[in-house]
């Protein structure tokens, strides 16, 4: 089958990847002018380690990662709010969890996306998707370029995304109410002890920071905001120390160690749910068909998974691929539902500003049992893989989502 996918991001080549080895032509469309560099990092949970391992990138990934051991959840004061034990989280999965900086994992798909021989063109912008006159989807591009394949495939995320217009008409993202300033701190030496994540809740206000290794680490401060279109300061790394001005360490420790022209600030919005997720040969793919916030912890480990079971549902398809398609659809669309409202339900208490409102958030917080949150992350985002869950002791209602980064 020829497929064009129209997006090189991590749900992009990981489909390119997963659908290489079935034996497709496949060619990987790209907006940018070349690999993008946008993002800090993203915390590869089980599940997406599963997907990596399937891929034959887990070896790779794991040298240009780290390997968190835990979770600490704090308030403004530093005092405890509970956590997760990672390790434990793993050994009930049985796949590790690594962190690692976005540009590099996108370096790695790249590498391996070209040893595979699929071809990456980039300084493709798609401009519009429409259907020709037997009813083929054709794509065509700010260059000139048009393509007509047996598959497109939409990976081109969740801002401005062309497939998912031509999906879903005016389904367009939508402002959550705060605003992320992400970056990435790197020392001589160490900036924190050990390779643990540290997530500090105050009121409308959070800072998390998700060591590599100790002397790097990626993190993002996040504030509640009414507006959807934040003006840069002057100076971003001054106005983030001043709104996190008498944080626990290590929050001014990794922010002084930021290089400013590094720093990136988002406002960011998520997508609602869609009742479809095909139209003629079209089918969207991570966050242009499910982009839920990173409150969800589940971007990246989602656009994975996706890679994953289309591999599985387009095998043998060449015949029937409408059914395969719907197949696909009907097997993601109730887990990546439910990772979206958990993320949106998360932000809500997480960037809450009423004080008993946050004091219960935090008091739940640290009432939580970390064995059964960890067995409840494990249900979770074990469902649809064929690896360890632990849905025999879990509790159904989602408990643990507060431990979701």
């Amino acid at each position: 089958m020829e497929i064009g996918i129209v997006g090189g991001g991590i749900a992009g080549l990981s489909v390119a990847l997963a659908l290489h080895k079935q034996g497709h032509t496949l060619r990987v469309y790209e907006r940018r002018a070349g690999p993008s560099t946008m993002g800090a990092g993203v915390t590869l949970w089980p599940n997406a380690t599963f997907v990596l391992h399937e891929l034959g990138l887990m070896e790779d990934v794991g040298a240009a990662g780290g390997r968190p051991s835990a979770v600490h959840r704090k308030d403004v004061a530093g005092n405890s709010l509970g956590g997760l034990d990672i390790k434990l989280l793993d050994q009930i999965m049985g796949f590790p969890t690594y962190t690692i900086l976005r540009r590099d994992l996108q370096a790695i798909l790249l590498e391996h996306v070209a040893r595979a021989g699929v071809p990456v063109e980039f300084g493709h912008r798609a401009i519009s998707i429409d259907l020709d006159t037997s009813g083929k989807a054709v794509a065509r591009f700010q260059n000139g370029k048009s393509i007509c394949p047996d598959l497109i495939i939409g990976a081109d995320g969740r801002m401005d995304s062309v497939a998912r217009r031509f999906v879903a008409g005016d389904n367009m993202p939508i402002y959550q109410g705060f605003v992320n300033w992400i970056g990435v701190a790197q020392g001589n030496g160490a900036l924190v002890d050990k390779v643990e994540i540290h997530d500090f809740w105050g009121s409308g206000d959070r800072f998390g920071c998700v060591p590599i290794r100790t002397d790097l680490v990626y993190w993002a401060a996040a504030q509640a905001r009414p507006s959807p279109e934040p003006i840069p300061a002057a100076d971003m790394r001054k106005e983030i120390m001043d709104l996190f001005a008498g944080w626990p360490e290590p929050v001014a420790r990794l922010i002084k160690a930021t290089p400013a022209l590094s720093l990136q600030l988002i406002a960011v919005h998520d997508l609602e749910p869609l009742h479809t997720w095909r139209k003629s040969n079209v089918l969207l793919v991570g966050d242009a068909a499910h982009a839920p916030l990173p409150t969800s912890g589940q971007g990246a480990c989602q656009a994975l998974e996706d890679a994953w079971h289309l591999a599985r549902c387009l095998h043998g398809a060449d015949d029937c691929l409408d059914e395969a398609l719907l197949h696909f659809a009907a097997v993601r669309g109730p887990k990546t539902t439910k990772l979206s409202e958990q993320g949106r339900m998360f932000a809500h208490g997480l960037f809450a500003t009423d004080p008993e409102t946050c004091r219960i958030r935090n008091e739940r917080a640290k009432a939580s049992d970390r064995l059964r949150d960890a067995q409840a992350m494990a249900e979770g985002w074990s469902q649809g893989l064929p690896m360890a869950s632990c849905t025999e002791t879990a509790p159904a209602d989602g408990a643990g989502s507060l431990y979701r980064l």
